[in-house]
């Protein structure tokens, strides 16, 4: 009989045995029986995937440097959004995650922990780190180890971005490729969304960091990411304020901070603006706020007390899920631009208020995997 939980009402994961410890089976499932499960690994690494949790288990790792729209709070900080994302991750997908906060804000540092752990999991999933700093971590792991290493906070939103978007565009009657693209934000979920955007045929889109946008002659970037983004971004090379940028633009997505908007900025767009306002916990306009623009299409938050939560946790348990199930290590965009389209699928018929698929339905996960399923079966289905 299992003694009582020590702080049993803290947090909101445990780990707990799959099968009752009694003393009949305590000799298989420790010692002496464990050291035949040793033996067979030691003989054959590729066992610990038929021994051990390994092909089922996620290491979400943050530094706290980036803590949802809160900024850098450190690693204890981190810790209630890593063990609220291993309940979603267990609760969703069946995949079980540990929540790893590092006392360390140093790239290389980071990038030896995780390599040092890696061998206990079957994928790395890395949250809340800042930019640019994540980009190098993410690279240089993803190149370096044989497991899927995914930074959510990119590519997870992105997904997501692009999936709305493709049933925004439904609604208000628009085509994808024909959008004025606003992003306010460009740290890692803003370049990850830029990046999807571009490879799924958006061609007019402009950046902006705290400071203005990207374009051509800002002497003072030196972020390669951001750099990278001025080459494939801001055809006209616009230069202006956030508010004027949006005269004549379709869409807003905004993955920064909060209030940066007023209903005269929405105003200043297009017929039937589309207007994703992702900063957590406070959006870029409030929702009340933003409905009185009276050419407002379309308008999602990240948040799950509105209507059309545009937010990673619609792609992560069914991302990792399915890369566990195939072994599947890397994640390219092509399965990435599938995953959107394959979740913006599953609302056969979008309206205003519901364009996303809401995160509670049983097909988000099932559907994601199908794409890992698909691409390793190589059977060509969309």
């Amino acid at each position: 009989m299992a003694k009582e939980k020590l702080n049993g009402k803290t947090g909101v994961i445990e780990i707990i045995s799959k099968e009752d410890i009694t003393k009949e089976n305590l000799a298989r499932i420790y010692t002496p029986g464990v050291a035949k499960l040793v033996e067979e690994v030691s003989a054959d690494e590729e066992n610990v995937y038929k021994h051990t949790w390994k092909g089922r288990t996620v290491a979400i790792v943050s530094d706290g440097s980036a803590i949802l729209g809160l900024g850098n709070r450190g690693a204890k900080s981190a810790l209630p959004v890593m063990e609220a994302k291993a309940a979603l991750f267990k609760w969703f997908g069946g995949v079980d995650a540990v929540p790893i906060v590092l006392d360390t804000q140093d790239t290389n540092e980071i990038i030896s922990i995780v390599k040092a752990i890696a061998s206990g999991f079957g994928g790395i999933n890395l949250e809340d780190i800042s930019a640019p700093r994540c980009f190098e971590i993410s690279k240089v792991l993803e190149k370096e180890l044989d497991i899927p290493v995914f930074h959510d906070d990119q590519y997870g939103t992105a997904i997501a971005v692009l999936a709305g978007l493709i049933n925004a565009t439904k609604v208000v009657k628009k085509e994808l490729g024909s959008l004025k693209i606003i992003i306010s934000g460009a740290g890692a979920a803003g370049f990850a969304i830029a990046d999807l955007l571009l490879q799924n045929g958006c061609g007019d889109v402009i950046v902006f960091d705290s400071r203005g946008s990207l374009h051509k002659g800002r002497k003072e970037l030196v972020d390669p990411s951001k750099i990278e983004l001025v080459e494939r971004t801001n055809k006209e090379n616009f230069s202006g304020t956030l508010s004027d940028s949006l005269k004549g633009a379709d869409a807003f997505i905004g993955v920064s901070a909060p209030d940066l908007l007023v209903v005269e900025d929405i105003e200043k767009m297009n017929d039937d603006a589309i207007v994703f306002a992702l900063a957590n916990p406070v959006p870029e306009i409030m929702p009340t706020e933003a409905q009185e623009a009276k050419n407002l299409g379309i308008l999602a938050t990240g948040r799950s007390d509105f209507p059309n939560q545009i937010n990673n946790a619609l792609v992560f348990p069914g991302l990792f899920r399915g890369a566990l199930e195939t072994r599947t290590v890397e994640i390219t965009n092509e399965i990435k631009v599938k995953i959107a389209k394959a979740l913006a699928a599953i609302v056969k018929s979008p309206t205003k208020g519901n364009i996303v698929p809401d995160l509670m339905n049983e097909k988000v996960v099932d559907t994601i995997e199908d794409v890992f399923v698909c691409a390793c079966e190589k059977c060509g289905k969309e």
